[in-house]
């Protein structure tokens, strides 16, 4: 045999699998980085979706409580001293503005500012890295390190999981409201049709 085939290509073979290695692990990053947006996207979805509820109970809210606002003078004249009836109307407007004040609530923004600052969070973006220079140089920095980037994309994952566990707790507690809201109406006006035939 020749004396070069007898030479093993180390450094050939070395930096081949260096750069498959560096291939590789930049592929996963991107991965990972598209996985942690991806979560935080669906996060803020399921966010959008609790408004929107809420936004659909005030306006069926509204429509109910203008038809009701109608109909108040006919039944206060009809049945000028009828205790029970009154005592139904202010059960239901009382389901009512409670149901309201959940639809409400679940509007109102609501900032966790208990937790290390994040430079993924706006009110530490103000309020937290300096000017906009000093900002600018600390999100490049966090966003060139893959551990520092993934530590806080998890935490603001959990921080907007909390917002979003209390908005649909607010909704939840606005539709029950809604339920007896409804099953008191649904009485008044079987007691209002029996005062009627009667």
């Amino acid at each position: 045999m020749r004396p070069s085939e007898e030479e093993p290509k180390t450094d050939d073979s070395k930096s081949c699998h260096d750069l498959e290695g560096k291939i590789v692990h930049n592929a996963h990053a991107e991965d990972m980085v598209d996985h942690y947006w991806g979560t935080i996207n669906y996060i803020f979805g399921l966010i959008q979706a609790s408004e929107i509820k809420a936004g659909l109970l005030l306006s069926f809210y509204g429509i109910l409580l203008n038809f009701m606002y109608q109909k108040m003078e006919e039944i206060f004249a009809t049945f000028p001293n009828n205790i029970p009836l009154y005592i139904l109307l202010g059960l239901w407007f009382a389901c009512t503005v409670v149901s309201i004040y959940f639809c409400i609530r679940c509007f109102i923004p609501r900032i966790e500012a208990k937790y290390d600052k994040n430079i993924f969070f706006f009110g530490d973006v103000i309020t937290k890295y300096g000017g906009i220079k000093e900002f600018s140089k600390t999100f490049y920095k966090i966003s060139m390190d893959e551990n520092q980037l993934f530590d806080q994309m998890g935490q603001q994952i959990f921080i907007i999981s909390k917002i979003t566990a209390l908005k649909f707790k607010n909704v939840n507690k606005a539709l029950r409201f809604l339920a007896w809201s409804i099953l008191v109406l649904l009485f008044i006006i079987v007691y209002y049709s029996v005062l009627m035939l009667f």
